[in-house]
């Protein structure tokens, strides 16, 4: 395995990263991972400017974007696999041990997994944290997870693949790693970007192939949902056939099937949609 390291690649066991580096000891980094496909990367230019809008936020130097994406390049070339993960993380590198970040400069990591096909189907659960729609961090995708972590950790202990945050109003968000949408009378919905949810590249393109309102919900309209799904960039469009102890389905809705349709064409018409 070869891993694209602050300017070049790699070995796997050779790639080593500071124990001062920011991104470890105070979660100072923020990442994008995308979905490769026989040695492409999918909506690679959407995710880039992400990376950098992420980093902006956070008040990280402005990541070299041609470096990051001969990096990808790199790293599929020398990793050839039918289908991957591609993560890339950008961190605040070596600083003193606090808050504070010190003057080496940022570190990039480029690594990439083999990934499998998620099934048409999964479960999710409710949890009873909140997203903090008006924090520092709402809406940038930062290597600080921790809270993700544990709600995953709630969905995997209740049989489920994924967890839904509300936020500090009640107000329907996201899940820890995905986007949902819901079906309310026949119509498509997903939570606006005000709820505090990530601007998610499969959600945003889902939005306008399929013709999704951007609608703020309260949490419980998961309860009358006549369908739910997820999307992500491993996911997809994903329809959500139980959630908590409510089943919808054995199958992906007409709705649900129908975006997971349109994503297939459209995705496989244009790899990099802008």
């Amino acid at each position: 395995m070869k891993i694209w390291l602050d300017g070049g690649l790699r070995d796997a066991d050779g790639a080593r990263v500071s124990v001062f580096d920011h991104g470890l000891t105070v979660g100072d980094g923020v990442f994008e991972t995308l979905k490769a496909e026989r040695g492409r990367a999918f909506a690679l230019t959407r995710h880039l400017e992400r990376l950098a809008h992420s980093a902006r936020g956070l008040g990280l130097p402005e990541p070299d974007l041609d470096e990051v994406r001969r990096g990808c390049a790199a790293v599929l070339e020398a990793n050839p696999m039918a289908l991957g993960r591609i993560r890339i993380t950008y961190t605040g590198g070596i600083s003193p041990l606090g808050s504070d970040r010190g003057e080496a400069g940022p570190t990039l990591v480029i690594a990439v997994s083999e990934a499998g096909r998620r099934p048409d189907t999964t479960a999710a659960v409710t949890v009873p944290w909140t997203r903090n729609e008006r924090g520092a961090l709402a809406g940038l995708k930062t290597t600080s997870y921790g809270e993700n972590v544990v709600a995953l950790a709630r969905a995997r202990e209740r049989g489920a693949s994924e967890a839904l945050f509300a936020n500090t109003v009640g107000a329907l968000c996201e899940g820890t790693g995905s986007n949902v949408f819901v079906v309310l009378d026949g119509e498509l919905h997903t939570p606006p970007l005000a709820s505090g949810c990530l601007a998610g590249i499969t959600r945003a393109l889902t939005v306008a192939w399929a013709g999704a309102k951007e609608t703020d919900l309260p949490l419980d309209a998961l309860e009358s949902a006549e369908e739910i799904f997820l999307t992500s960039t491993l996911r997809d469009v994903q329809a959500v056939t139980r959630i908590d102890g409510r089943q919808l389905a054995d199958a992906p809705g007409p709705v649900t099937a129908e975006a997971m349709r349109l994503f297939d064409r459209e995705s496989a018409a244009d790899f990099d949609p802008r």
